[in-house]
């Protein structure tokens, strides 16, 4: 009935189902690279590509007949070459101290009956949940969820996004007083709720200044949005955004095919950012189409402050600043050695009465561009 082999594998395999809660990695599609011989400690070579430059113009590209056109100013690629250095991940984590390791115990009776759970049944999900593995399998996803985000909010470091580079957007489009607070906004600003992303101003400039710095689009026509459900609140406010937002499509039945249909996005009906089900099984959000990107909502974002004057004469304070991340492809790319992320078990399971697990991945993050996004903010009255 019960084999110390098979189970950790069972639960391994579940570590590379997509959840519809963490959409992040779906909706970046990175760069990966897998080297099953690489260890922690070495290192994974991730390509950057780019373009040759200026185009020139029809006169210069033209050729006469007796012109020579020979090999010695010959072109490669062009392309940076990004060493990613592997690191061994673990969970999940210490619950008082999240730098340092834990385990995951379950007692062997709780997997016996469960076992005999998924002969009687064969749903594999009423398993995970009857002896708790789902909170494993959550642990892996929240984190490799937030480990993408984290690699997008990097574009900061840029500094103010403009038509020429990546970095931060603030409503108004100010630069940073200091690296901790933006200058204060009027009175009249805070009256028209100006400190707030404004979907007529503040989203044709970040969406302007992405067309402008030429980063690509995906392979549905459309850049992408990922955005905490504070900032999108803020852009509900705007009827025709709210119009759009409120007829998503039915989710993707497969996420590696979301190039087809994308106007199903908003004629499919359905709740905006909600997953669908399809046989029983979760489909991952399609988002929705507005203004040449498509927005998805996320609760896994991390919290933002900034010290700011909004005008509502408390002076400045301490206030949130949720966030939103646009962006094109070959934004992140992951290095990944040995055999990718699994689930395994511990030899010391105290005279076979208890199955002690972890989740392992030997991986490498990076943000390959950071011209590539642009991170926006909205502020809050709050503080």
């Amino acid at each position: 009935m019960f084999i110390d082999n098979d189970f950790p594998k069972l639960l391994g395999a579940e570590l590379y189902r997509p959840h519809p809660a963490y959409i992040v990695e779906m909706a970046v599609e990175p760069v990966v690279v897998h080297d099953f011989t690489k260890q922690p400690g070495q290192t994974v070579q991730l390509d950057r590509y780019r373009f040759f430059g200026a185009p020139g113009t029809k006169t210069s590209r033209e050729r006469t007949q007796d012109q020579t056109i020979g090999t010695a100013n010959s072109r490669s690629i062009v392309k940076d070459k990004v060493l990613v250095s592997l690191r061994e991940y673990t969970g999940p984590a210490d619950p008082n101290n999240t730098n340092l390791p834990s385990t995951f115990k379950i007692a062997r009776e709780t997997l016996m009956t469960a076992q005999r759970l998924l002969l009687d049944t064969g749903n594999l999900n009423m398993f995970h949940q009857s002896i708790g593995s789902l909170t494993l399998l959550d642990d892996y996803r929240r984190w490799r969820d937030r480990v993408f985000l984290d690699e997008l909010f990097k574009a900061e470091s840029r500094g103010k996004s403009s038509d020429t580079q990546g970095g931060y957007y603030y409503p108004e489009n100010p630069t940073k007083a200091t690296s901790t607070s933006l200058p204060a906004y009027t009175a009249a600003q805070y009256a028209s709720e100006r400190f707030k992303f404004n979907v007529k101003t503040d989203l044709l400039e970040v969406v302007k200044g992405l067309r402008k710095r030429n980063v690509p689009v995906f392979a549905d026509g459309y850049y992408r949005c990922i955005a905490d459900p504070s900032f999108m609140k803020d852009m509900r406010a705007d009827s025709g955004f709210r119009e759009v937002a409120r007829y998503p499509g039915m989710g993707q039945p497969n996420p590696l095919m979301g190039s087809q249909s994308p106007n199903s996005a908003v004629y499919g009906g359905g709740q905006y950012g909600q997953a669908q089900f399809v046989g029983g099984e979760p489909v991952m959000p399609s988002g929705f189409v507005f203004e040449g990107v498509r927005f998805f909502e996320s609760t896994n974002m991390p919290s933002k402050t900034i010290s700011v004057d909004i005008g509502d004469g408390n002076g400045a304070q301490t206030r949130d600043t949720p966030p939103a991340l646009f962006f094109g492809p070959q934004s992140v790319g992951v290095g990944i050695g040995g055999p990718n992320a699994q689930v395994l078990i511990n030899n010391n399971d105290d005279f076979s009465r208890f199955i002690i697990l972890i989740w392992q991945l030997y991986a490498g993050f990076a943000n390959l561009n950071k011209d590539f996004t642009t991170v926006g903010f909205t502020i809050t009255e709050t503080y």
